[in-house]
């Protein structure tokens, strides 16, 4: 039994192009909602610090909570910002050698180093999913919260930058490098 393929027509290509795109609108549409996520929990923690200013040094009275809300946020701020708000070009890097490469050869640095953090992260995800779910026994000493809700957000982090990671491995193995301004450094 032979399978013939049937040509694509171009009305087969009308569909596929619109659901690529709104695919692509509702990646932007996640990644607003990931951005407004970021600002909360960055106002959160700005809120606590205020007040706590405010308790300590206005009324002489300390609050041991808004230490710890201040920690809380600022873990989940920074993880869920790396995990779903930062872009490839935003990212610090040391890029004396990529940046004088040639194409060819970034998307080789791109494959080697994607695949090494793919592994290293996916070696790594079954002992911090089981560690994170050991620390339900824990509680935060102020607030009571359980530590596997305020980890919880790594194993979040580590699923992100795999998936981050693969995807910018597979573009580079069709000979995209990832979208960075190169030489945007300063030149101290």
């Amino acid at each position: 039994m032979v399978i013939r393929r049937r040509p694509m027509t171009v009305g087969m290509c009308a569909g596929v192009a619109a659901m690529w795109s709104q695919a692509i609108e509702a990646g932007r549409w996640l990644r607003r909602r990931a951005e407004n996520i970021s600002a909360l929990l960055l106002l959160a923690m700005f809120l606590c610090f205020i007040l706590q200013i405010a308790a300590r040094y206005v009324f002489n009275y300390p609050l041991g909570w808004t230490d710890e809300a201040s920690a809380l946020f600022w873990v989940w701020c920074t993880l869920w910002g790396a995990a779903f708000v930062l872009r490839e070009k935003d990212e610090v890097r040391f890029d004396i050698f990529y940046s004088t490469a040639s194409r060819k050869a970034r998307c080789v640095f791109t494959v080697i180093t994607g695949l090494a953090v793919i592994v290293l992260f996916a070696i790594a995800l079954p002992a911090v999913i089981a560690y994170v779910m050991f620390l339900k026994v824990e509680r935060t000493a102020y607030l009571g919260i359980r530590l596997d809700y305020v980890y919880c957000i790594y194993v979040v982090f580590s699923v992100g930058v795999i998936a981050r990671y693969a995807a910018l491995t597979w573009r580079a193995l069709r000979g995209h490098p990832p979208d960075i301004e190169i030489g945007s450094g300063s030149a101290l």
